[in-house]
């Protein structure tokens, strides 16, 4: 029940801020420029209060430490998931060999302490000693060094 309710309010949000965008073709037009702009900080934004939203009333709890945790590849970006959806590397997915499609995992590095609250949209990653391929942007954002291509995580699950 608690779920369901924590879903809809989500759900309700989401809608919330994809129709408050009712800028008539002309308009788009005259200020794309200075949209496009607006639009990725706005875009950052929401993204930002949508993970405070879910750590706020949610519970996480501890699925796995010492993970090794990798990021996909550039080539991927645009491909079908295994989920059905596309694959952007500027989001916040993640893959997973085992935890079903959807589930929100917070992912934290075990040097610095920083972390990043992904969904799971792709099986993987097919390397025996990884444990989750995260999205390029998701790495970058928890990582203590930008050139490594791996970290330890802690892997925690939404409950």
């Amino acid at each position: 029940m608690k779920k369901s309710i924590t879903l809809f309010f989500l759900l309700a949000i989401i809608s919330l801020v994809n129709s408050q965008s009712s800028i008539s073709e002309k308009q788009k037009a005259a200020t794309q420029k200075d949209t496009l702009k607006k639009g990725k900080v706005t875009i950052e934004l929401q993204e930002m209060k949508i993970d405070s939203l879910i750590t706020s009333l949610g519970k996480f709890k501890i699925y796995k430490k010492e993970a090794h945790a990798s990021y996909y590849a550039d080539k991927f970006n645009g491909r079908r998931t295994t989920s059905g959806s596309r694959f952007d590397n500027n989001k916040y997915t993640a893959a997973h060999k085992k935890l079903p499609f959807g589930t929100k995992v917070k992912v934290t590095n075990e040097k610095n302490g920083k972390s990043v609250i992904v969904e799971i949209t792709d099986r993987g990653p097919f390397v025996k000693s990884r444990e989750i391929d995260l999205s390029k942007r998701a790495f970058m954002d928890i990582a203590s060094n930008k050139s490594s291509g791996g970290m330890k995580v802690t892997m925690s699950i939404l409950n």
